[in-house]
């Protein structure tokens, strides 16, 4: 007996319901598309450029140790100077033991104002310093004081190198 073929009303449906699992709903595209642009976002944020991390982060413990050892200074009252040197940096007037005297990135490196004083006068001189690193050194930060505010993070600086 032959096979009859079901009636024209019955097969469209089925035809209609396989194309319909075929593609995908406006709702699952733009979840997709969410899900890609959270992750792109989070990659983006942790891909931060990290030798600007670093020299700020120099920036603020150097800002740190110099308000530090002008307090330091100012009790005892002896002068200190700091002064940038090949290792890292020193203070004297100070004990070796009392102040960290190396950075903590081998790429960091004084461009200017490699000598500050730092008491033991309540006011000093205008002083600042340009830190920059090894790897960009288009990239710097200043840090200085005007003499009676503690010394900060100026700005950032961009120099042209030859």
């Amino acid at each position: 007996m032959p096979q009859r073929s079901p009636p024209r009303h019955v097969t469209k449906p089925r035809r209609m319901r396989a194309l319909a699992t075929r593609g995908f709903t406006l709702l699952e595209l733009l979840v997709v598309v969410a899900i890609m642009a959270m992750g792109t976002a989070g990659v983006s944020l942790a891909l931060r450029d990290s030798s600007q991390t670093r020299l700020e982060r120099e920036a603020q413990r150097l800002v740190a140790l110099l308000e530090s050892a002008r307090m330091q200074s100012r009790a005892s009252g002896v002068a200190v100077r700091w002064q940038a040197n090949a290792q890292g940096f020193d203070f004297a007037g100070l004990s070796s033991t009392a102040m960290p005297r190396h950075w903590l990135s081998t790429e960091t490196a004084v461009r200017s104002g490699d000598r500050l004083v730092l008491g033991p006068e309540p006011i000093i001189e205008r002083q600042t310093v340009v830190l920059y690193s090894l790897d960009q050194p288009q990239r710097s930060l200043r840090i200085g004081t005007d003499g009676l505010r503690p010394f900060a993070v100026l700005a950032d600086d961009t120099v042209a190198v030859p």
